[in-house]
């Protein structure tokens, strides 16, 4: 296996008059004197410059389906190699992934890996694309552009779930490596984002804007609805017109459940039927594909044509259980074409998860080609 990098240099940054130097990656631009790190722990200041701490390192692989992301309309069905490192650049009370997104001791994250050992893992393991999860890979953009490169070159897809929080300049590089990407719309005012992430919602929207009118990534978008937070049918209202007016109907909206964790032990869970208004108010000002997550909702989790209603990908969790589309991408019953990056059949992946060590990923080869043939 191959030794962790303490230390990569990054390209973001730049030195300020008073001797600080500013980390110019996100929205934040953290300026820090010698030894500190900025708000994400694992951008610091070494030897005059911003390094990257947790290069080569990762908090952890598996397989995942791809709807997990969740990616309803990018290569349904199919496996992916997914990992994350540690650290975050929000600080959002209520995140799901706490132990690795605000992980401070960088000696838990003990997976090892080049990017050319990535792409190799995931390419013996039947998988067709690459996601950087988990943690937000805007604050690792230096690991994962060069794992995204060694995918390219090995002809797997790569995928960012990413909140989107990142300076106008490193999202243009960021972004010009990815095939794919989830945007987690984490709620729709500025009181939310500063009170519970520490971050500004203008910055999300003018990532939004930028990936639908500048670049070719497919992506889609997730909200968590929190009760009592940005659950409201004035706030679900504001956002859906405001995605209908500025990306159009074509971007696939997932509604999601929040359950109790981190910080927000005190709030219940996210009622079925708040999900289901949801989508409801996207659909009625022009959404055509609006997802439940996180509950049991086939109904909510399927594809239907917005041309005719038919049942285009019918889903019961993560499993695909009906797929009605041409090869290339058609509702068979009528012909209007389905918005997303799609095979001529679905995978067959289906709902399972396999936590994967690099070292023995040859081991799961046969087992994930069996499945994915």
């Amino acid at each position: 296996m191959n030794q962790p990098v303490a230390s990569h240099p990054t390209r973001y940054w730049h030195a300020l008059p008073d001797g600080r130097v500013q980390c110019d990656v996100c929205p934040r631009f953290c300026k820090l004197h010698e030894g500190q790190r900025g708000l994400c722990f694992v951008r610091a200041r070494q030897g005059g410059q911003i390094v990257l701490t947790t290069y080569g390192r990762s908090s952890g692989f598996c397989i995942d389906p791809i709807e997990k992301k969740p990616l309803n309309h990018f290569l349904p069905g199919t496996p992916v190699l997914s990992f994350g490192t540690a650290g975050c650049n929000l600080t959002c009370k209520f995140c799901q992934n706490w132990d690795i997104s605000k992980a401070r001791d960088l000696d838990r994250i003990q997976d090892v890996a080049s990017p050319e050992a990535i792409a190799d893992a995931a390419v013996r393991s039947g998988c067709r694309s690459v996601a950087f999860t988990y943690n937000d890979p805007v604050i690792f953009l230096e690991y994962a552009t060069d794992v995204a490169q060694a995918c390219r070159e090995r002809g797997l897809k790569t995928v960012a779930v990413s909140a989107g929080y990142i300076a106008p300049q490193p999202r243009a590089e960021f972004f010009r490596h990815m095939d794919a990407a989830n945007i987690d719309l984490k709620g729709f005012s500025e009181r939310f984002y500063k009170d519970l992430c520490s971050g500004k919602l203008a910055a999300v929207l003018e990532t939004l804007d930028y990936l639908k009118h500048e670049t070719k990534v497919w992506f889609e978008i997730t909200t968590l609805l929190i009760p009592g937070e940005n659950d409201s049918r004035g706030e679900i209202e504001a956002e859906s017109a405001w995605l209908i007016n500025h990306l159009g109907p074509d971007v696939p909206l997932h509604f999601t459940a929040f359950h109790p964790d981190w910080k927000m032990m005190d709030r219940p869970p996210t009622p079925p039927e708040t999900l289901r208004m949801a989508r409801q108010i996207a659909r009625s000002v022009g959404h055509r594909y609006v997802y439940t997550g996180n509950i049991h909702d086939p109904d909510g989790q399927s594809t239907l044509c917005h041309g005719c209603g038919a049942l285009l990908i019918g889903r019961d969790w993560y499993d695909i259980t009906e797929w009605h589309l041409s090869p290339d991408g058609r509702c068979v019953a009528c012909g209007t074409p389905c918005h997303g990056v799609f095979e001529a059949a679905a995978g067959r992946w289906g709902a399972r998860r396999l936590p994967l060590k690099l070292s023995t990923a040859k081991l799961h080869s046969a087992l994930c080609s069996q499945h994915s043939a």
